[in-house]
């Protein structure tokens, strides 16, 4: 039996990048004719010169929050529900349509295992003829239909457990004698429990793969002491499949059909490798053709390939929320202020923007990194520039470069609020 899904997970990752960066000119100038809304945020961009990294990153992101603003607009005119960002309209390319908290519209297309689902599946153990208890939601959110034709795809067989009715999804499982669950771990924690309090054995249950949530190690250990082996997959509603963990447990690798960067909060800009930023993603899916899509997730990328042979690049997985817009002073700061401010002085090479005190008495502190001399004057010049851009007044803190954390916070908020 294989140890992987299909070639494409153990190629050299030149070629996995010549083969992407192929279709990425082809991908901007099908969202550009076939999306109103890319259309107009394209407007000034030349598919045919979008061939690297570097062009790519040039590209504007659209972040959620911007995705529904514009969902909102165009449902106001009476226009799309989807704001111009699906090329398809109702009917058999369109067979199912999903609705996130917003509410967001996601459209699902007629590809098979169109949110390419299958191979995190599959790393998560799964095998073709299993049969496989899905109990993520199967109303209004995709999240049941991504898993069931994921897995349908692989050549499973799906019971639609959806949530709730915890005695009856143990009696299903004892019944059907399922080879593993796909779900949240909270949910299969709560099932396994009261298996045990029915006096049930499910024996059969031996594997999961969890989403929408964390799972952190406790968690994982608590499922490997009930012969559970648990994997986690990074999928959201917008993108489908972006990254999925494998057997070595090491980061999650990345799905081969999504370019995914690391960028400054706030910004579009990449940053180093390993450094933590923003997950930003370009699909390859024509029907919802999302151009450096900013997820307002947390990561960062990890050295190296997977020990496991999958040779495509690895993240650490969620490391928190990159929207740390703060009110201050009853003034709203963004991250991408803070990046405005830096960026008017080419000797910084990195800022972060503490917040602390009590409510009602807040004090800010931009910690700036710099190799230069002449640090007073920097920050006298910085102080300026933080009235400027943001309305109030903040003390500067010069300190050398690689002393501020590698979190992903540029604004943190340490302030008490007891």
């Amino acid at each position: 039996m294989s140890d992987f899904f299909d070639a494409l997970e153990t190629r050299d990752p030149a070629v996995r990048e010549t083969a992407l960066l192929a279709a990425l000119p082809l991908q901007v100038a099908h969202a550009k004719l076939a999306s109103p809304a890319f259309a107009e945020i394209l407007k000034d961009v030349n598919p045919a010169e979008v061939t690297s990294r570097a062009a790519l990153a040039k590209l504007p992101v659209t972040r959620k929050h911007e995705l529904l603003e514009l969902q909102l607009s165009s449902r106001s005119r009476g226009g799309s529900v989807f704001g111009g960002f699906c090329t398809s309209g109702f009917g058999a390319s369109l067979p199912r349509v999903f609705a996130s908290p917003g509410p967001i519209y996601e459209p699902e297309g007629t590809a098979r295992d169109y949110w390419r689902m299958a191979r995190a599946i599959f790393a998560a153990g799964f095998r073709r003829g299993d049969l496989i208890h899905n109990s993520f939601s199967y109303h209004f959110v995709p999240a049941g239909s991504m898993m069931e034709t994921g897995a349908q795809a692989l050549g499973c067989t799906v019971f639609p457990g959806g949530t709730g009715q915890t005695e009856q999804q143990v009696q299903a499982m004892a019944d059907l004698k399922p080879a593993g669950y796909i779900g949240t771990p909270s949910f299969l924690k709560i099932i396994v429990e009261k298996a045990a309090e029915m006096g049930v054995a499910l024996p059969s249950l031996t594997k999961a793969m969890f989403g929408g949530e964390a799972f952190p190690p406790s968690l994982r250990d608590w499922f490997a002491a009930h012969g559970i082996a648990g994997y986690q997959c990074y999928a959201t509603a917008d993108l489908g499949s972006i990254a999925y963990e494998t057997s070595a447990r090491e980061g999650l690798v990345l799905d081969e059909g999504v370019l995914l960067e690391i960028v400054r909060p706030g910004t579009g800009d990449p940053v180093a490798e390993g450094e933590v930023g923003e997950v930003v993603v370009t699909t390859l899916n024509p029907t919802y053709p999302l151009i450096r899509f900013g997820t307002g997730d947390l990561s960062a990328v990890l050295p190296g390939s997977c020990p496991t042979g999958r040779t495509n690049v690895r993240i650490k997985g969620w490391m928190g929320r990159a929207d740390q817009t703060t009110k201050i002073r009853g003034m709203f700061v963004h991250p991408g202020q803070v990046d405005t401010i830096a960026k008017r002085f080419p000797e910084i090479t990195k800022a972060r923007l503490v917040v602390s005190g009590e409510m009602a008495n807040d004090q800010m502190t931009l910690k700036v990194e710099t190799a230069c001399s002449g640090p007073d004057s920097l920050a006298v010049k910085v102080a300026e520039a933080i009235r400027d851009v943001t309305k109030l007044r903040g003390q500067v803190e010069v300190v050398l470069p690689g002393s501020l954390p590698n979190d992903g916070k540029v604004i943190e908020d340490a302030r008490s609020y007891q």
